[in-house]
């Protein structure tokens, strides 16, 4: 039998509901085999991050060491990086040969749903190498505008930004999340391609708690599977919505969804 194998790089979420333990959940409904790279373990709840504690860089690189050298790797998926230093690090590790050509999803994680703040500004300066490399990066408006410098108001702000950081040697944008009506849209944007995509309608919930990890590692378990990066994105927006719509309603504060297999 053959699986998808999908290396997740990213933070130790204690309450379940982002983080590693999302991309676990995800990565494993949708069919695929989970592995992880943990970047920093987090103490923190549906109210918010109560801690931070950095993995050290040479153990980060030492978990991609390991399940590469024995497992393999057919697809990426970066979240929550921790340090500038590992950033590069982690770069430089996808640079090998051994993970050259494999397809990377880079979710530049700024800011947890609660608003802590995850990512310092030499770290989120330093992204651009991992963009540079990622297949596709799903920044939503706040990081789309932390990465272009600047506020951006209006579809045509939007894209202007995209195209700008993909002119600069950025992979593929889908900007996530931009209110469009009673609905939310996301836009993906490519070199050489036209602008894609996808509408739906708002889903009133406060339960929203991992919704940018459940989405990069969706489109990551795709690319895997071996699915196109619009189909790819599609199956894993309808699995984010499908866990929004069964978020069970812990914690006092912002939830975790419900993930469950489509």
């Amino acid at each position: 039998m053959t699986i998808a194998r999908v290396l997740v790089i990213a933070g130790s979420d204690s309450g379940g509901g982002a983080g590693i333990q999302a991309d676990i959940k995800t990565v494993t409904l949708l069919g695929g085999h989970a592995m992880t790279a943990i970047t920093a373990i987090t103490a923190q709840n549906t109210l918010g991050v109560t801690g931070v504690h950095p993995i050290p860089v040479e153990m980060v690189i030492a978990q991609i060491d390991a399940v590469a050298s024995d497992i393999g790797v057919d697809a990426v998926k970066i979240g929550m990086i921790g340090s500038a230093a590992t950033v590069e690090a982690v770069a430089d590790r996808l640079d090998r040969p051994d993970l050259v050509g494999v397809p990377v999803v880079f979710d530049p994680v700024m800011i947890a749903t609660s608003g802590s703040r995850l990512a310092d500004d030499a770290t989120i300066a330093a992204f651009g190498r991992l963009m540079r490399r990622a297949t596709v990066s799903t920044p939503n408006l706040d990081e789309l505008e932390a990465l272009a410098g600047e506020s951006l108001t209006g579809e045509s702000a939007i894209a202007t930004a995209a195209e700008r950081l993909i002119a600069g040697g950025s992979g593929a944008i889908l900007a996530t999340g931009t209110r469009s009506g009673n609905g939310l849209r996301d836009m993906l944007f490519q070199a050489g391609s036209a602008e894609q995509r996808w509408e739906a309608g708002w889903i009133d919930t406060i339960h929203d708690h991992g919704t940018g990890c459940t989405l990069a590692s969706g489109i990551a378990t795709g690319l895997a599977q071996g699915m196109g990066l619009p189909d790819a994105i599609a199956r894993a927006r309808a699995f984010v919505r499908a866990a929004l719509l069964a978020a069970p309603g812990l914690g006092q504060g912002r939830g975790p969804m419900g993930h469950r297999a489509l």
